[in-house]
């Protein structure tokens, strides 16, 4: 018998072995705040005007808003809930805005309404699709953004608030641009 077959079976077991994945199908914080993102978003997520408490602390609506979102070539989906011919941040802006931001089910991971005062900050620094959605709209005015996870936090997620691969819903009141 051939003394190197052993060592081929050996290696194979072992390469095969060493291709699972190692990763948890879940975790806690992934089962309490994440609802799987398959699917068309807007049958499965939770919008501004679907709850009453993602709308409190905000400025109201224009009239007649319609409920369709518009979609742009990288993907972010948006409604101008207020419209505004204030000036429009460019990405090299620095914006002042009250904004309130959760998950597909609802959950609210971050506003500065329950802070109470407005945020700032350079839109260079934020996930993608604020930058992108933030120019759509100008000083004064209201929009809802749907950001898929590739325009958001992706694969890494935000530890503690957002799990990976999560989509992000925001409305964004545009108070200043600097």
């Amino acid at each position: 018998m051939k003394t190197w077959l052993p060592w081929l079976v050996l290696s194979l077991l072992l390469i095969v072995s060493a291709c699972r994945s190692t990763a948890p199908l879940s975790s806690p914080l992934s089962s309490e705040l994440a609802v799987p993102d398959a699917g068309p978003a807007k049958r499965t997520s939770v919008f501004f005007d679907d709850r009453p408490e993602l709308q409190a602390g905000a400025g109201a609506m224009d009239a007649g808003t319609p409920p369709e979102f518009s979609e742009t070539s990288s993907g972010l989906n948006y409604r101008v809930l207020r419209k505004s011919d204030g000036k429009k941040p460019t990405s090299a802006s620095t914006v002042s805005v009250h904004y309130r931001g959760w998950l597909n089910n609802g959950k609210v991971f971050d506003s500065s309404y329950e802070r109470g005062e407005p945020t700032t900050f350079p839109l260079r620094n934020v996930i993608a699709g604020w930058t992108e959605g933030m120019q759509l709209v100008g000083e004064g005015g209201m929009i809802e953004l749907w950001v898929p996870s590739d325009l958001g936090y992706g694969e890494r997620g935000s530890p503690g608030s957002i799990p990976a691969h999560s989509n992000l819903h925001f409305i964004v009141e545009l108070v200043s641009v600097n």
